[in-house]
């Protein structure tokens, strides 16, 4: 039992190192072909390389609709009542809502004090991908969301990863299904044994990351090379500083509801944590997620529930970018927005975000639907295009850390958190 527990254990520290590997290499290989290739080289480079990355995430996007479903399905029907799904989903969305107003207020505060709009000298050369980011922002307010968040049909929302979408039709699925009592039993147990053989799976497919982090490092590096760090010093260094302290607000709260538990959380998040920053990709953690939390003693009921919830209402990450890079457009447009506005834009964004897991530069759409709303030119996201990727690293990676924290919390708010015990070096 021992020395199947240290070899699992083994085998989670060879991952992380393959990872961390695989991103030191993507990036030097990337700059070395930025360097020293003809541009039509390093467009063949990254458009090849970048499919490691690519299949990647195409693995995990696909068992993440029937996890999804299963993991909610069965965790709702073992709590065993509606009440305490209501309860335990009373508690999720109040650390959701809370976290949300922090995390933009703290990209609010940050971008004001900074002022990395007023100190960056870059110009427009290409809107085109804009232009097009534009168009699909037509029409995203709150209309929108709320028509977007019944599925017209259950087949289409999980052919298309419709993670909030799954989350409606799994809940009222579950509902009913506790109404039949323990004629239900054979379906729960069903619906678990596909939950735990799609968990069995992500323990193969999370072997294909190293390469996937090679693959995304080294196009997004061979593309944009380490230049473009200079060319953004000022707008980075604030969007570093913004970051930072949304993380040391969040390890705070999480050190004061978790204790000493929140350094074994972090121990066992650290891999998934890599994958996001190196992917750019917090859905692609997902499930590997979902198991990390029920080993560090969250309760597997809580985790199916609370996790997929997470991802569609607590991004943090991305929240905090969201003000961030809005007022930094204003402010490279030299446009004066008074404190009130811009309290105003806060709770816009805090609405319109929600549900937008899933979405490609869900963050970015947003951002111009904001812009257009109040006066700012939407065009000015074409200054964010080149250095997204780098920022969308730090954004993925914060969202998960989030996430892991609501579920941890409240998992210990139900007193349904297992006591681990932190290893003595």
């Amino acid at each position: 039992m021992n020395n199947s527990a240290t070899q699992k254990k083994q085998k989670r520290n060879t991952l992380f190192y393959y990872i961390l590997a695989a991103l030191i290499t993507g990036i030097i290989a990337g700059q070395l072909v930025h360097s020293y290739t003809s541009a039509e080289t390093i467009a063949m480079v990254s458009s090849n390389i970048k499919l490691l990355g690519t299949i990647f995430i195409k693995l995990v996007q696909m068992i993440i609709a029937p996890l999804v479903f299963c993991t909610i399905t069965v965790g709702i029907c073992k709590m065993g009542d509606a009440k305490m799904v209501g309860r335990v989903g009373g508690k999720a969305m109040l650390w959701f809502m809370s976290a949300t107003v922090v995390s933009l207020f703290i990209g609010l505060v940050c971008v004001n004090l900074t002022q990395p709009g007023k100190t960056t000298d870059v110009k427009i050369t290409d809107t085109s991908e804009a232009s097009e980011l534009i168009q699909n922002s037509q029409g995203m307010n709150l209309a929108q969301f709320v028509d977007h968040l019944v599925p017209e049909s259950v087949f289409s929302a999980m052919a298309n990863n419709e993670i909030l979408q799954i989350l409606v039709f799994a809940i009222m699925f579950s509902i009913a299904l506790l109404s039949f009592g323990k004629k239900a039993e054979p379906i729960v147990n069903a619906l678990d044994t596909i939950s735990h053989t799609v968990l069995k799976m992500v323990n193969y497919i999370m072997w294909v990351a190293p390469l996937a982090v090679l693959g995304t490092i080294t196009a997004a590096v061979a593309t944009h090379g380490l230049s473009i760090f200079a060319v953004y010093g000022n707008f980075l260094l604030a969007f570093i500083f913004g970051i930072a302290t949304l993380w040391v607000v969040l390890l705070l709260v999480g050190f004061i509801l978790l204790g000493k538990k929140l350094f074994v959380l972090l121990k066992a998040i650290r891999t998934p944590l890599l994958i996001a920053f190196s992917t750019t990709s917090s859905e692609a953690v997902f499930p590997k997620l979902v198991e990390e939390l029920e080993k560090v003693g969250c309760s597997p009921k809580i985790v199916s529930f609370i996790l997929p919830l997470g991802y569609s209402f607590n991004l943090d990450g991305s929240m905090m970018y969201m003000t961030f890079a809005s007022i930094f457009i204003a402010q490279l447009y030299g446009i004066d927005m008074p404190i009130g506005t811009q309290i105003a834009m806060l709770f816009v964004l805090m609405l319109t975000s929600k549900g937008i897991a899933g979405v490609p530069r869900a963050s970015l759409i947003i951002i111009i639907a904001t812009c257009s709303m109040f006066g700012i030119p939407p065009e000015g996201v074409a200054l964010l295009l080149p250095i997204d990727h780098f920022c969308d690293m730090a954004r993925s990676m914060t969202n998960v850390l989030g996430n892991s924290l609501a579920t941890t919390v409240v998992s210990k708010w139900e007193n349904s958190l297992e006591t681990v015990k932190i290893p003595v070096k």
